[in-house]
């Protein structure tokens, strides 16, 4: 699932904040220890969890859907062997080369272009050029180590040579920012103290006649390159993350102790050039045609994502001692709000964050230090890509067709923007008019009382149902009525104005913003979402079996239906932002 906050290229790295913050580091740099209270039961369980469940061998799978098909399959798919998944990458065409493999043994007709399997979505890599420069005090900055660039999707740079830093205040704090005619031709520097839960680009945008934005986190942690489909040539501004000591530097002090609004140093780009080429992206696409005549030019739409989020460029981290803080993170928060944090690590008061104390040594007592540079994405969404192949595993092997056609549509590039959603949705493979619905999945693996408030063996959260289509709200509640185990329907993520956005923040929206009734399927967030420890021990095969067939069943019945949904609510401008 597509993070809330935007993962712009500025602020990628703040995604990494509390993960840098749960290993051997803390927020200010001091040593991080468990407490001998808490430190026993949630090693064990971050520990245990670790060695339940042995990576599946592999092999067939049966027609039905099963939580040991499901384990099969995500085992493979989300094995460090493919890379992570990341848009734009070498691992992303391994996980839609597996897909579409699967496909073609299972007999399921292609549904992309030129009788492929495939879609192929025009992307590119965006790289500073060799020669670009950063100087401070007349010395270059080192990329990557003291500094980065944002990347700007154009690939060309609005020109500038030296600029005056001023020290804007705190960006996770309004209250301390300046006016933005104090920066206009200059460079704003912003420290960022406390990660930041919302989207940080409205802040931003007041700075628009500031030549440069330039925020303190660690470089280290943010991709050395974007990939993007944009095909815009306009020239942008080139923004900077720097690190905290270079940050000092330009500040001439440490901001913490600096008002906001004091004049810095000076600094000075030089040859700041970017390469543009093209990156491999590609959507995955299998069609099931009906068994009626009349009605097989019609499809039901099932679909999922098939990138994560790919390596950790700041390098390895320890499985355990990660997933132990994020634990007690979430625990913490819990408490205090009685809802599950959106950000694994995030939600924390100062006081509550310096309350947690990973004993490093400790788990390393227990078991040695188990580095992990790959984020596998189990759950995210490698949960939801093998749920829709179990699905149409099922329907291509049992004598049980709907009416209508199913098209089965793996999208790429969700976690940086719903781009291969968008792109298909914009350049359908079959007629956009003849999609009655659309069900998307994403994260179908947690969902327990573990992984969050309110969560249980039944629990899924339901969004989007009812947005476009009464009827279509209305057919999943009954068929999930006729479930051998019915499912535990959670709404609260659909309502207006929710804060997660939920709504927004996975393919379904690209569907439903050209009235395709759509039904978003989700067990929801946990400790490990965007992190290194989404692994597939984790995963609860069982519970995603239920979503799995629930999505079939009510696939079937829409297939079914001697009319298409009924669409009886507004259709959103399909050009507009999503509203939620």
């Amino acid at each position: 699932m597509r993070a809330l906050t935007d993962r712009a290229e500025l602020y990628r790295g703040k995604f990494t904040s509390n993960i840098m913050a749960a290993t051997t580091l803390g927020p200010t740099g001091a040593a991080l220890y468990i407490s001998r209270v808490t430190y026993p039961s949630v090693a064990a369980f971050a520990i245990g969890c670790a060695s339940a469940l042995q990576m599946s061998s592999g092999g067939s799978t049966s027609a039905a859907i099963t939580a040991q098909d499901l384990s099969t399959r995500l085992y493979i798919f989300a094995d460090d062997s493919m890379m992570g998944r990341q848009f734009g990458t070498e691992g992303n065409l391994k996980g839609t080369q597996y897909i579409a493999n699967e496909l073609s043994k299972l007999g399921i007709q292609p549904g992309g272009v030129a009788g492929s399997y495939f879609q192929d979505v025009p992307a590119y890599r965006v790289s500073l050029s060799t020669g670009a420069q950063v100087f401070l005090d007349g010395a270059p900055l080192v990329f990557g180590t003291d500094f980065i660039t944002s990347f700007p999707a154009s690939g060309r740079a609005i020109p500038v040579d030296s600029l005056q830093v001023v020290y804007g205040g705190d960006l996770s704090d309004t209250t301390t920012l300046v006016a933005p005619d104090q920066v206009a031709g200059k460079a704003i520097l912003l420290s960022i103290r406390t990660p930041l839960l919302r989207n940080p680009n409205q802040i931003i945008g007041r700075y628009a006649a500031a030549r440069a934005i330039i925020t303190a986190n660690d470089p280290r942690a943010v991709r050395p390159y974007a990939v993007t489909i944009s095909t815009d040539t306009t020239p942008a501004r080139v923004n900077l993350v720097v690190s905290p000591a270079v940050a000092a530097r330009l500040a001439g002090g440490d901001p913490a102790t600096i008002k906001s609004g004091t004049p810095g140093r000076w600094i000075r780009f030089s040859s700041i050039a970017f390469s543009r080429s093209p990156a491999p992206a590609r959507n995955v696409i299998g069609i099931i045609p009906g068994t009626d005549a009349a009605l097989r030019g019609e499809y039901v739409a099932i679909g999922a994502h098939n990138d994560h989020l790919g390596f950790r460029f700041a390098g390895a981290l320890d499985h355990d001692s990660l997933r132990a803080y994020n634990i007690m993170a979430n625990r913490i928060v819990e408490a205090r709000t009685h809802a599950t944090p959106g950000t694994p690590g995030g939600g924390l008061t100062p006081a509550e964050r310096a309350s947690i104390h990973v004993n490093v040594d400790s788990l390393h007592r227990i078991r040695p230090a188990r580095r992990d540079s790959v984020y596998n994405g189990a759950d995210d969404d490698g949960s939801g890509s093998v749920g829709t192949l179990e699905i149409a595993e099922a329907f291509a092997r049992s004598g049980v067709k709907p009416r209508r056609s199913l098209i089965f549509v793996w999208h790429t590039g969700e976690e940086s923007g719903l781009l291969g959603s968008r792109y298909f949705t914009d350049n359908p493979t079959i007629s956009r008019d003849s999609i009655v619905a659309q069900l998307n999945m994403d994260m179908i693996g947690r969902g327990s009382a573990f992984d969050l408030v309110g969560g249980g063996p039944t629990y899924v959260q339901l969004v989007g149902s009812r947005r476009l289509s009464t009827e279509l709200g209305d057919i999943v509640e009954a068929v999930n009525k006729s479930e051998p185990t019915p499912l535990s329907f959670d709404y609260a993520f659909d309502a207006n104005g929710h804060p997660e956005r939920i709504y927004c923040r996975s393919d379904h929206y690209e569907y439903a913003r050209y009235g395709i009734p759509i039904t978003f399927f989700t067990t929801g967030l946990h400790m490990d979402y965007h992190q290194l420890t989404d692994e597939p021990q984790y995963i609860d095969y069982e519970h995603m079996r239920k979503v799995a067939q629930l999505v079939h069943d009510v696939a079937l019945r829409v297939g079914d239906l001697d009319h298409r949904v009924v669409v009886d609510k507004p259709k959103p401008d399909p050009r507009g932002a999503c509203v939620q």
